[in-house]
């Protein structure tokens, strides 16, 4: 073997030899981790320790203090450097909205005692809880729940141009809030049927008188309306004017805007 050949080999296995060892070095380098402790201001925040439903009577193992950034604190929560004895002090308050393990306990969540009852905690400002009767074929089949929006119709019988009855409908109002169906005022997991013969809606004052009288002049259906439509509901709870139609021939006072 000539000598130039020896001298190749010789400095490949040499370069093969460092290229070896180099990677063997760099798989059993380990890294170094860095550990940085940041110190964040924290307080002490009243949250749920256990489900709350709507209408529940709060007791303090319903309760508990939780750590929280204080730079996520804000004024409606309740702290515990200012209010120590808070979980106490709501003892026997009622829930005006269902709550979770870890949801904050605003003041406006509850409502103690001595201050209203439930229905009255949980109606909008300005508001009226109204009740009529209902049955199954005017209430969706017992599938409306406390919460849902419906369109409420009044059928009646009026005299036609024959001398003869006729039934005609209207409607009443759009997009109400439903607060109970009999005594339920919150449906329970899983629960698909309300049972009840009475609807309690919440209407405006003008519309819990339209409410009497059109219960005394026939029957009241209730119309389940989508989800979609439930965030409407604040510009049609505006009192709506009445205005006078021709039906039958015949002059007929409707309340609402039918499209």
């Amino acid at each position: 073997m000539k000598r130039g050949q020896i001298l190749g080999i010789a400095i490949a296995g040499v370069c093969g030899i460092g290229a070896f060892i180099g990677v063997k070095s760099i798989v059993n380098t380990q890294p170094r981790v860095v550990t940085k402790e940041v110190t964040q201001n924290t307080t002490q925040v009243l949250v749920a320790k256990t489900d709350i439903g709507l209408g529940h009577l709060l007791a303090p193992e319903n309760l508990r203090w939780q750590e929280w950034p204080q730079s996520a604190v804000n004024q409606n929560h309740i702290q515990r450097n200012a209010r120590p004895n808070a979980t106490s002090d709501l003892a026997g308050a009622i829930a005006r909205t269902p709550m979770q393990p870890g949801d904050p306990i605003y003041p406006r969540s509850v409502v103690k005692a001595g201050e209203g009852g439930v229905l009255a905690s949980i109606l909008s400002p300005g508001m009226r809880a109204a009740s009529t009767r209902i049955k199954e074929e005017t209430g969706a089949g017992k599938l409306i729940l406390p919460n849902d929006h419906v369109d409420v119709l009044l059928t009646m019988r009026k005299r036609g141009r024959g001398g003869g009855e006729d039934h005609v409908s209207e409607t009443l109002f759009r997009n109400v809030r439903v607060l109970a169906i009999g005594q339920l005022i919150q449906a329970a997991d899983g629960k698909k049927l309300a049972e009840g013969n009475t609807a309690t809606l919440e209407l405006t004052p003008r519309q819990t008188e339209e409410l009497a009288v059109a219960d005394a002049k026939g029957a009241i259906s209730l119309v389940l309306r989508s989800i979609a439509d439930f965030k409407g509901g604040d510009e049609e709870r505006r009192d709506i004017e009445q205005i006078k139609i021709m039906r039958y021939g015949a002059k007929s006072r409707v309340i609402g805007v039918v499209n």
